[in-house]
């Protein structure tokens, strides 16, 4: 009789984080405690005795009840921190492995280059996994004839490099990658005259690949359209005459798109995927990719198969969430590319109901996103056709019988490719509930949010793994505007879903978990940092230049309390950090980051939140272009900052940086002459102008092109002024 099998994954509690992070929250808490206690019985002296301008007094205490508000949902994703482990070489044969989906998605070939969108998919198609239980579907928002040439050219060197991968068992699913590497092939290859006579016929084959792809993508940003109908095109072999089962499915699908039609952006085109993918293959499980984020371990949806074949835990769960790593991070990592200090807290997600959706690198079930499962028996189809939409071929896919209407040679029938038309078409959803109750909410930051939120509160958990070889390399922004304006299009997102119904504080407490509604409420509500951000930048620095004290005494207990409440967090980073095995530098570019974020990006964020709630903004979406520019690329890699940003973000930074400077300069006499009363203010700003010293170079000291505007400089400095000589105002208050 067989023995207990081996379990395929495992969860182990991270023992050491667990306590420092729970005696963390108990100091910290208390030292939090007697600040607030000093702030209550100063401000009732303040008010009885106007000793000091009141007004000043409230803002920095609302900054620091906001930021006590942040810390403490902050604290939910230390609760428990764990780690996941898993064991695909314990999976069952291929045989019983279920099928994949694999969904790509591309808008602009002259923003996201046609070698780059190819690698992904053909790396996708790489995969160490059944090739017959394998489809891969890329998504031309643009329509255009520049990716459609370029996945037929995909498809022709995907049938030798697919084969050659699996055959000499290489590491590398991503051509790109395993060329610009140092990998031959799997030990036992090495040194056979066969592989290496394969390798020449493979290297001139991508050498041919990347000379049809570099011809045909002339004039690329002319092929984009907004106004174009359906395409459908399964990549197939004309001669017929080939084992296609020994291939990936290869889909291009191009949506319809007509003016005055919304289309939901990324969302609107995976939705179109889910529909499409339906009904040429209805894979039970779904993996979404960026289009620059190649696969890089090919065991990537084994990995995830280790949840969704545990029968202890696969009923449960909605989605397997990896990383976003990158390939192209700086060892400086000046903008905050490998979004480290993210994967430090979502450590804790796996102690309660797992991690939100990240928008691409994860591995879904159909059941999950449909929000019905598989229907066993008959109901009322125009009931369903509310939820589903017109098509009845759609509507029979929700079964567990169903079979996919492609023919073995792959070459739709006229019937099968009038129904494709009909569900990538743009009115499909028009008067049904896809994309409200079924479908994907539309995949942008917010619905993302959204979806994770109401499929955890449904009772569905997820699962982040953070294996140590990545599992997909993707392009991080490597200059400041791209993270700028990156950064600012997510919070934005975010902070509306933070004025909907949505909130989790609102919609998840009767739903879910105290502790998890708080990890969802610090994430969608994290750019309220830039309220105390701006407070306390900008109100103690004026008030220590007229000599209006708002901390205590050095020589006061209290001032033990607001020292420990500010180190605190600076040490837990420290911890955070080392733990995590990044460098110190990493410390100083994180803090400098979320200074940018705060100043910049959260500010632009929550007021246009707002304006679009009021109806005065309306939501727009902007790639992040994947075309590098190498001159910016250059100083990334030597840790310069590029300041070829827009003026918008930038001067909100440069004048409190020159506000506090000017102040710290000014109020030297008054800190020699009453340092005991004025430490804290003056330290504030000192600390402000140490971590930033990035923008006094930028401003004043560089020369290259890579500098600050003079132009934006001399906004800034009179902006200062302004905010200078009002800070008058504050003394009648």
């Amino acid at each position: 009789m067989d023995g207990p099998s081996l379990p395929l994954n495992a969860r182990r509690v991270l023992t050491t984080n667990l306590v420092v992070n729970t005696l963390h929250m108990f100091v910290n808490g208390t030292a939090i405690l007697a600040l607030f206690h000093y702030r209550a019985t100063t401000l009732v002296r303040v008010i009885k005795t106007r000793e000091t301008p009141l007004l000043p007094y409230l803002i920095v205490i609302f900054s620091e009840i906001v930021l006590t508000f942040l810390w403490v949902l902050h604290q939910a994703y230390k609760w428990r921190p764990v780690k996941l482990e898993v064991y695909p070489e314990r999976l069952p044969e291929d045989e019983k492995l279920p099928p994949v989906d694999v969904f790509v998605c591309t808008a602009d070939p002259s923003k996201e280059p046609s070698l780059g969108v190819m690698n992904t998919v053909i790396s996708a198609m790489a995969l160490d996994y059944p090739p017959d239980k394998l489809a891969v579907y890329l998504h031309d928002d643009g329509g255009s004839y520049v990716t459609l040439n370029a996945i037929r050219e995909a498809w022709k060197f995907a049938r030798f490099w697919a084969p050659f991968r699996r055959k000499y068992e290489l590491k590398f699913p991503c051509p790109e990658a395993y060329f610009s590497s140092e990998e031959s092939a799997h030990e036992k290859f090495i040194g056979s005259s066969e592989f290496a006579a394969e390798k020449k016929i493979i290297e001139k084959k991508y050498a041919e690949f990347q000379e049809a792809l570099q011809k045909n993508s002339v004039n690329a940003s002319a092929s984009v359209s907004r106004d174009h109908p359906p395409v459908i095109e399964v990549m197939t072999d004309e001669n017929g005459d080939s084992n296609l089962k020994e291939m990936p499915l290869l889909v291009y699908v191009a949506r319809e798109k007509r003016p005055g039609h919304p289309h939901h952006f990324k969302g609107g085109a995976l939705n179109v995927l889910l529909r499409v993918s339906a009904v040429l293959s209805n894979a039970p499980y779904f993996m979404v990719l960026d289009c620059d984020m190649y696969c890089n371990d090919p065991s990537s949806v084994r990995q995830a198969m280790c949840f969704y074949l545990d029968p202890k835990v696969s009923p449960q769960i909605a989605w397997v969430q990896f990383p976003q790593k990158f390939r192209n991070l700086s060892e400086h990592d000046i903008y905050g590319g490998s979004l480290h200090h993210l994967y430090r807290i979502r450590q804790g997600l796996d102690g309660l109901r797992g991690p939100q959706i990240y928008g691409c690198n994860f591995v879904m079930t159909r059941e999950a996103i449909y929000g019905t499962g598989k229907i066993e028996k008959e109901i009322d189809l125009d009931q369903l056709k509310k939820s589903f939409g017109s098509s009845n071929e759609f509507i029979k896919t929700i079964y567990k019988n169903y079979k996919p209407l492609l023919p073995e040679d792959r070459k739709p029938s006229a019937a099968l490719q009038k129904e494709l038309q009909l569900l990538a078409s743009c009115t499909y959803d028009n008067g049904t509930q896809w994309g409200e109750e079924v479908g994907y909410r539309y995949f942008s930051v917010v619905e993302d949010c959204i979806t994770s939120l109401t499929l955890h509160c449904k009772g569905w958990i997820s699962v982040f793994l953070n294996p140590a070889r990545p599992c997909f390399l993707g392009a991080s922004p490597t200059n400041l505007n791209d993270m700028l304006v990156q950064q600012t299009r997510w919070s934005f997102g975010l902070m509306q879903i933070g004025l909907s119904r949505f909130n989790p504080l609102i919609y998840g407490p009767l739903r879910m978990s105290t502790l998890y509604s708080m990890c969802y409420a610090y994430l969608i509500l994290e750019c309220l940092y830039t309220l105390p951000f701006y407070g306390l930048a900008i109100i103690p620095p004026i008030c220590l230049l007229y000599g209006i004290p708002l901390y205590p005494k050095v020589s006061d207990p209290y001032f033990i309390a607001f020292a420990f409440v500010f180190l605190s967090p600076r040490l837990k980073h420290v911890q955070e950090v080392v733990s995590f095995g990044d460098s110190f530098r990493t410390i100083l570019y994180e803090l400098r980051v979320w200074m940018m974020k705060s100043g910049a990006c959260y500010f632009f964020a929550l007021m246009n939140a707002f304006l679009q709630k009021l109806g005065l903004h309306e939501a727009n979406f902007s790639l992040t272009s994947k075309v590098v520019d190498d001159e910016q690329a250059r100083r990334y890699e030597q840790g310069i900052y590029d300041f070829q940003v827009s003026p918008l973000l930038l001067a909100p930074l440069c004048s409190l940086y020159i506000l506090n400077f000017a102040t710290l300069i000014l109020g030297i006499p008054r800190i020699f002459h009453n340092g005991d009363q004025f430490f804290a203010q003056a330290f504030l700003s000192f600390f402000g102008v140490i971590v930033n010293y990035h923008l006094l170079e930028g401003m004043f000291l560089r020369k290259d092109n890579g500098r600050i505007a003079p132009s934006v400089t001399l906004l800034s400095v009179a902006i200062s002024a302004i905010i200078l000589c009002c800070g008058s105002l504050l003394l009648m208050y």
